[in-house]
Formats: C-alpha cells, sequence, structure tokens
C-alpha cells in the first residue's frame, strides 16, 4: 500500500492521523498517509515526531522513500526508541519551524535561477539557506547586484500556485525543465509545475510558500568558483 503524500496538496498542513503500515527491518515506519516531505530533488526529508495514542512521542530524525517500493515513505527515527507496530494509529507531526525555512528558501531558489538565467547543474537546501550551481562560461557575478535584483522579485508579493502537466507535455517542453542534474519527479504519468506569478515556470516535487513575501529578505553570502564553468551561488534568509 502506497503512503498519501499530503504535503503535494498542502504544504502549511503540520499533522496528520495515520495508521502505520510497516517496521522496515531497519527501524523505519511506513505511514499510510504523511505530511512529512521525503528526501529528494536537493530537498531534506523533514523532522518531526511520531505521537502515539498514550501521549509518547517517537522524535523522527528524516523521512524519505522506500529504496524498495518508491510509493511508500520511511520515517526514520533517532535511535534507541520503543517503536509501535503495524496497524498502530499514530498522529504525525512536523517540525514546522525547519520546514517553513525550506520552504522559504525553496522558493527563493526558483527565483534565483530567473535572476541567474544559466543552465543548473545543482543545488541544495538547508536551514535558512541553500544554493544553486550554475553552468556559467566566465565569472565575474556581483552578490550585491545579484542581491538586488532577487529582493525585487521577492517584493513582487507574487502568489504561488501548483498545477499539474502529464509527461508527455513536458517531454513536448523541454525548456521548462531548467537542472541538468535534478530531474522533476516522474513515474506517475504527471508532473507537478509551479508557478510564481508572471516570473517563473518549472516543474518541481518540492514544498513552497504560497506568496514570495513569505520570504523576506535575502541575501547572497557566498559565489564559488566549481570547476571550469560551474559557479556556486549561495544565499540565506536575512
Amino acid at each position: 500500500m502506497a503512503t498519501t503524500l499530503l504535503f503535494r496538496d498542502d504544504a502549511y498542513r503540520t499533522e496528520t492521523p495515520a495508521t502505520v503500515l510497516a517496521v522496515t527491518e531497519r527501524g523505519g515506519l511506513v505511514l499510510d498517509r504523511t505530511v512529512f516531505y521525503a528526501t529528494g530533488g536537493g530537498q531534506p526529508g523533514d523532522a518531526g515526531l511520531i505521537r502515539r495514542a498514550d501521549g509518547s512521542a517517537i522524535a523522527i530524525g528524516t523521512a524519505i522513500y522506500d529504496p524498495d517500493d518508491r510509493s511508500r515513505v520511511v520515517h526514520v527515527p533517532l535511535e534507541g526508541q520503543s517503536l509501535p507496530a503495524p496497524g498502530e494509529s499514530v498522529t504525525a507531526v512536523l517540525d514546522w519551524e525547519r520546514r517553513l525555512k525550506r520552504m522559504r528558501i525553496h522558493t527563493a531558489l526558483h527565483l534565483l535561477s530567473v535572476v541567474l538565467a544559466y543552465p543548473v547543474t545543482g543545488g541544495a537546501i538547508g536551514e535558512g539557506d541553500g544554493r544553486l550551481d550554475f553552468d556559467i562560461p566566465e565569472g565575474g557575478l556581483d552578490k550585491a547586484e545579484i542581491a538586488d535584483k532577487l529582493n525585487a522579485l521577492i517584493a513582487r508579493n507574487a502568489d504561488v500556485t501548483e498545477s499539474w502537466i502529464t509527461d508527455a507535455e513536458l517531454d513536448a517542453n523541454p525548456g521548462l525543465v531548467k537542472t541538468m542534474s535534478v530531474k522533476p519527479p516522474r513515474g506517475s504519468g504527471r508532473v507537478r509545475l509551479v508557478a510564481i506569478g508572471d516570473i517563473d515556470l518549472q516543474p518541481c516535487g518540492g514544498t513552497h510558500i504560497r506568496n514570495t513575501a513569505e520570504i523576506g529578505l535575502v541575501a547572497v553570502t557566498d559565489i564559488e568558483k566549481k570547476g571550469k564553468q560551474n559557479r556556486r551561488v549561495r544565499i540565506a534568509l536575512a
């Protein structure tokens, strides 16, 4: 049985009742539904807790897709905890403060790909910071200039919305994909598009805020040369 991914429909939902479907050989908890984002696309898996009916809680360090069945999400507990049995009713609760920072920085990285309109060769999302790697032949990037342009886009208070297209429609519009190393999640026959007003449109399976106003000011903290052409641009919530 697959895990229903509630974060796909509502990234602001912080908890949900659930049933334990299985406990993996390594002690991971598979639930029938979850608000936890599972590691993928440069975004780390969510942390939080699984609350049991007796009031006790299991601390969850991260969430990943089951390597044997990617339709299921495995909630990875911190070591040394008593685990529920399959069939037990529980409540999955996000570490919301951590998730929200990731949502803000993730959306800001989409805007960074607009400011620097070059192929993206990699990226990562952290706790209030993140980075994108760009295929840029020449250097000369200016941190202050990039930050000014990025914050100007954020200040447009653009709504962030989602829609879905088929795999075939994505194949017919390859220009939608900006990332060279991270491919949009496929396999279900459809792909989710994330639009930021009329500023940006690209496929993405991650979590985002609802309006760019929620990002706040962003600083460009570093620009690194990573090889002959790659430039790594790091940003952080101010």
